[in-house]
């Protein structure tokens, strides 16, 4: 099974795309966008990959846009949860902190042909389209921000910047879906497991 075909836990990767035929165009788009990045691939390349006519595309998708805001929304979607999940969850700030950098870490570890394309083409987008991802990366931040400003709160963290901070700990997590190998020697949740300490160390945390 190829990066782009994750499951996230569902038999069907990408299973919430349909018919099958957006679904497998959607899941080519991914591969084409992370392999030669999105403007040096065209809708003939994306067709290809997915064994079907450049026509056929456009049954589904108007725009090579609209492919990559599809892939775009699920995927800032599906990271977003992890956090709130993780913020939602009983326990110190330290506990949350470390439970949401080690599953947003592994999710771009995992998935990260599918992250690559979601975290660095944000400005291939249209105007309305980018407004509404960037809305979710604020959500995003917004998460992180609050658990480490409950750990300030409750003397847990030692942080004097919560938001230069908080940007900080996101590029840190986002960058792994730039460099991860999934042939290399550390799996997704051993890199997590090691990002959620070298973040509790940035932010002070008591032992």
């Amino acid at each position: 099974m190829s990066t782009a075909e994750e499951t996230d836990g569902d038999s069907t990767p990408w299973g919430e795309v349909t018919p099958e035929a957006a679904r497998r165009l959607l899941v080519a788009a991914v591969e084409a966008f992370a392999e030669r990045g999105y403007h040096a691939t065209t809708t003939r390349d994306i067709a290809g990959r997915a064994g079907m006519s450049p026509a056929a595309l456009y049954i589904h998708y108007k725009t090579k846009e609209e492919l990559l805001h599809r892939i775009s929304r699920i995927g800032h979607d599906r990271a977003l949860l992890l956090l709130e999940t993780a913020a939602g969850r009983d326990g110190t700030a330290a506990e949350r902190l470390a439970d949401a950098v080690r599953s947003f870490v592994s999710w771009h570890a995992e998935r990260h042909t599918t992250a690559r394309v979601v975290q660095y083409e944000l400005e291939a987008l249209g105007d309305e389209h980018r407004v509404e991802i960037v809305a979710l990366r604020r959500r995003t931040d917004a998460v992180v921000r609050r658990i480490i400003g409950d750990g300030v709160r409750a003397g847990e963290f030692d942080v004097p910047d919560v938001p230069g901070t908080t940007l900080a700990v996101l590029s840190l997590c986002i960058d792994v879906a730039r460099w991860f190998n999934a042939q290399g020697s550390r799996t997704p949740e051993e890199v997590g497991t090691l990002y959620a300490d070298l973040v509790l160390r940035m932010v002070g945390a008591r032992k």
